[in-house]
């Protein structure tokens, strides 16, 4: 068996103990969530901006109190588990393909586990301030300062990492020039800078969360899409990373597809945004992450082009915001708008995929 067939299978092979692992973990998280009512005793009073959700209440205030959050336990805690029964598994045995089932590799997955870990811990925490404490942030939870304060440590954190240890340094921008490779800028310590904005546009960008199904299907075609380049850059730990977060996310989507048995919570959401941010910088597609993520740009700058029109003109844009909850308002049922929006989400993660291969050539 040739080396690139085995990675292939590897790669596969894992994508389904990561997604058994979902479902097997689903069944008693879900109970348990539900027995410890761990989700809000009210529904979310007040905007972002401080005024009344009038439009947002009369659509989710029952809702709201009825499933549970923290259902994003279940993709990271599947990667998790893959990843030490595969180390261990690995380091018992003699036989090479057994050993070779490891994706612990310090230049393709530690950084990107570090981030997924940490992050997600990070919004556990918020989700258990958010139901059990009585924070700042609206409606309970961490404050917006200290979560953001955590982000750009952690983006601190990985873009030293791949700057000194890894030697990262530049990004490849695709198409503007020499067609279809694009130019390579050189950042030196502007990187790690860049990697921490790149950290807090991911972090907004967990407004996603807010329809069954609608974050879990978004985020499963980004992974994928990232597997895909990992795949063809010869990452394959990386990529088999990347699937391991795709497969869990289909078990936490069987549960969440309406009617949602969970939510995602900030502990999947904040999770999923950062690792997306480290994933991109590791496969050079910081330029096409835009379009790999053109959902979550959307959902994103509806919320800031809302919150400027009020500011500025003194009148809203769109009924609610993010604009899948505008939809809703205007009668959208939530399945038509998180089918619809599945599938402009892997159009575009194809559109970005492509462009990033044409810039490889």
């Amino acid at each position: 068996m040739d080396f690139l067939t085995f990675s292939i299978i590897k790669i596969l092979v894992l994508t389904v103990a990561s997604s058994l692992t979902g479902f097997i973990l689903s069944h008693y998280l879900i109970p348990f969530l539900i027995k410890i009512q761990f989700w809000k005793k009210k529904a979310r009073a007040k905007t972002i901006d401080g005024n009344d959700a009038t439009v947002f209440l009369s659509m989710h205030s029952e809702k709201e109190v009825t499933v549970p959050r923290g259902g994003g336990l279940v993709i990271w805690l599947s990667v998790f588990i893959v990843l030490i029964v595969t180390s261990i598994v690995s380091a018992l045995s003699d036989i090479w393909w057994i050993k070779d089932l490891s994706f612990f590799s310090r230049e393709q997955t530690w950084i990107p586990l570090f981030a997924l870990f940490t992050a997600s811990i990070i919004g556990l925490l918020d989700d258990i301030s958010v139901v059990y404490g009585k924070g700042k942030y609206i409606g309970g939870g961490l404050t917006f300062k200290a979560r953001m304060l955590f982000v750009i440590l952690i983006g601190l954190i990985g873009g030293a990492w791949l700057y000194f240890k890894l030697g990262h340094s530049s990004i490849t921008i695709p198409l503007i020039s020499n067609f279809p490779t694009g130019i390579e800028v050189e950042l030196g310590l502007l990187y790690i800078v860049l990697f921490i904005i790149v950290g807090l546009a991911s972090w907004a960008s967990g407004v996603v969360d807010g329809i069954d199904g609608l974050a879990g299907g978004t985020f499963s075609s980004i992974f994928a899409a990232f597997a895909v380049v990992a795949f063809f850059q010869g990452q394959f730990d990386l990529a088999a990373f990347c699937m391991l977060i795709f497969g869990a996310l289909f078990s936490f989507l069987w549960f969440n597809i309406p009617p949602a048995k969970f939510y995602m919570g900030e502990t999947g959401a904040l999770g999923l945004t950062m690792t997306m941010a480290v994933i991109a910088f590791l496969t050079d597609t910081i330029a096409v992450l835009p379009i790999i993520g053109g959902i979550l740009v959307i959902e994103t700058g509806s919320v800031i082009i809302q919150l400027f029109s009020k500011k500025f003109r003194k009148k809203k844009i769109w009924l609610s915001t993010p604009i899948h909850h505008h939809l809703e308002a205007i009668g959208w049922k939530p399945y038509q708008i998180t089918m619809r929006f599945w599938f402009v989400s892997v159009i575009l993660a194809m559109l970005g995929v492509a462009i990033k291969l044409m810039s490889q050539f």
